[in-house]
C-alpha cells in the first residue's frame, strides 16, 4: 500500500511541471503592438501586378525594424471566401504611430 502511494506522489510531482510546460509553449496568435513615435514616410508607389486568381493583393507598406522604418514589397494573399482582405496601416493616436495588421474582414 505505501509503494502505491509513493508511486502516486511521484504521477504528481511530474505531472505538474508537464502540464506547467505544456500551458507556457502554447503557442500565442496576439500580434505585438507596436506604438512608435515618428510618423512612417509617405507610402511607395507600387504598380499592382495583373490579377492573380485565388489570391488578393496586399499592397507594400512601411513596417517598424526597431531602429527606423524600412519598406515592405506587396505580396499575394491566398483568398479567404466570403472576406475582403483589409490591409495593414498605421494609424494615429495622438503623438505616436501604431500598426494595425491587415486581416480579412466578412
Amino acid at each position: 500500500m505505501r509503494f502505491v502511494r509513493s508511486l502516486i506522489n511521484v504521477r504528481h510531482v511530474l505531472l505538474v511541471p508537464l502540464a506547467l510546460a505544456a500551458l507556457s509553449s502554447t503557442p500565442v496568435f496576439a500580434q505585438t503592438e507596436i506604438i512608435i513615435q515618428q510618423a512612417p514616410p509617405p507610402m511607395r508607389m507600387e504598380v499592382m501586378p495583373p490579377g492573380r486568381p485565388g489570391y488578393a493583393w496586399d499592397q507594400g507598406h512601411w513596417r517598424w525594424d526597431g531602429r527606423g522604418y524600412a519598406w515592405v514589397p506587396g505580396h499575394w494573399q491566398p483568398v479567404m471566401h466570403g472576406a475582403r482582405w483589409k490591409p495593414g496601416h498605421w494609424q494615429a493616436h495622438g503623438p505616436n504611430w501604431r500598426w494595425v495588421e491587415g486581416h480579412w474582414v466578412r
